[in-house]
């Protein structure tokens, strides 16, 4: 039912497309639209605020020194054996590679995707993720869209080879980028609009990023790290740098040991200067073109939840976990409200994990697929749950 319903919209706007309707692609006038509205970007209020409900997932924890509740009360899950069951998840931007969606093609959905959003987007994209070059395809006007389409144009290899994968699914969610294909993937958001919703999230996170240069790192430490410290330290240096409005802070939860930080370049350079000092066992630089999901994404904020709120969002069919705080959202005005704020708060993807999966001893685990480039996704929850993990299946791109 689900991927049937997926499919009469995407068919629906193929044949408008077909005809005399077109989506009008984002080209350089919507360029000079996005820059517009970076100039009147708002914050948000609450960007700083914790609550005692959540003071367990802000924490840079460790094993066993972490989760002292029931977190499986916070998802919704149908009463019957799990194992009938399925989750669908799907790979965020840094999972690229050139040469991504060719073996796809012999599929007629997958085909017919790609060319939805060659319409979509106003650029052959499908030409971009199998030749490149690379340099392009890691720009992130351009990744952001192709990780998008692929994972969604796996679909159509997990539909052909395990139908009941899709008709069995009750729950999805996806990493930063992948939870908006998480969304068109439940119904909530046609793809139409969710590609030009990419496209304007993507082509307004790298303008802000050219306003403040800012810079990404994979963090490894054991129960002595103090990451905590380290990003406040880096943070006061880049003040008395006379640095106006820095940030640094752990953009991405990982697993247990591992983290994302993220903040102005001068900010990370400190983080590297001294690693032994917060006892940080490694920091590899991530290669992306700024300080995603902290408040140096502000000016991104406004022109996404502005073009949000021009199209129609439905309830999604199935559950969508939020990168904000791991829990489903509630309907399509949550939607609406909460999406917008995934740009400049953390993702909180360990603790959607532990939402999603976390059981009982003895009890059994829905199967797993994770759609789209990469085996990220499927390695992280090796972490955090491997009776979990050991039911989870890549559906590669």
């Amino acid at each position: 039912m689900l991927f049937r319903a997926f499919h009469r919209r995407l068919h629906r706007t193929l044949r408008l497309l077909g005809t005399d309707a077109k989506v009008p692609p984002i080209t350089t006038a919507g360029t000079e639209k996005v820059k517009k509205l970076l100039e009147h970007a708002a914050s948000f209020e609450d960007l700083d605020t914790r609550h005692e409900s959540d003071e367990w997932a802000t924490l840079p924890y460790v094993p066993g020194t972490y989760i002292t509740r029931d977190q499986s009360k916070k998802a919704i899950r149908p009463k019957i054996d799990p194992r009938e069951t399925n989750v669908i998840v799907f790979p965020g931007q840094g999972t690229q590679y050139v040469g991504m969606g060719s073996k796809l093609l012999k599929f007629p959905g997958a085909r017919d995707i790609f060319a939805l959003a060659n319409e979509v987007l106003g650029y052959d994209l499908l030409k971009i993720c199998i030749e490149g070059p690379k340099s392009k395809l890691d720009q992130t006007k351009y990744c952001q869209p192709a990780v998008m389409v692929t994972s969604l144009a796996a679909l159509e290899q997990l539909r052909e080879e395990r139908p009941n994968a899709i008709d069995n699914c009750y729950a999805t969610a996806g990493f930063s980028l992948g939870e908006l294909t998480a969304l068109v993937f439940a119904g909530a958001i046609p793809f139409d609009k969710g590609l030009q919703l990419v496209q304007i999230r993507a082509e307004a996170m790298q303008l802000a990023s050219q306003q403040a240069k800012g810079a990404m790192v994979t963090a490894l430490f054991g129960a002595d790290g103090r990451i905590g410290d380290a990003c406040n330290e880096a943070k006061n240096w880049c003040i008395e740098k006379g640095i106006e409005n820095p940030d640094c802070r752990v953009a991405n939860y990982l697993y247990p040991g591992c983290k994302v930080l993220a903040g102005n370049e001068e900010a990370i350079r400190f983080l590297e200067a001294n690693t032994k000092r917060f006892n940080i066992r490694r920091l590899k630089r991530l290669s992306v073109s700024g300080a995603f999901h902290t408040e140096l994404m502000q000016p991104a904020v406004e022109p996404f939840a502005a073009a949000l709120r021009k199209i129609r969002v439905e309830e999604p069919i199935i559950n969508v976990h939020s990168n904000v705080d791991g829990k489903c959202y509630k309907s399509a005005g949550h939607i609406v409200g909460q999406l917008p704020k995934q740009i400049v708060r953390p993702v909180k993807w360990e603790q959607t994990l532990h939402i999603m999966y976390e059981r009982k001893a003895g009890e059994h685990f829905p199967r797993t697929f994770e759609c789209g480039p990469g085996k990220g996704l499927k390695a992280i929850l090796k972490q955090v749950n491997a009776k979990a993990w050991d039911s989870t299946l890549n559906v590669e791109a």
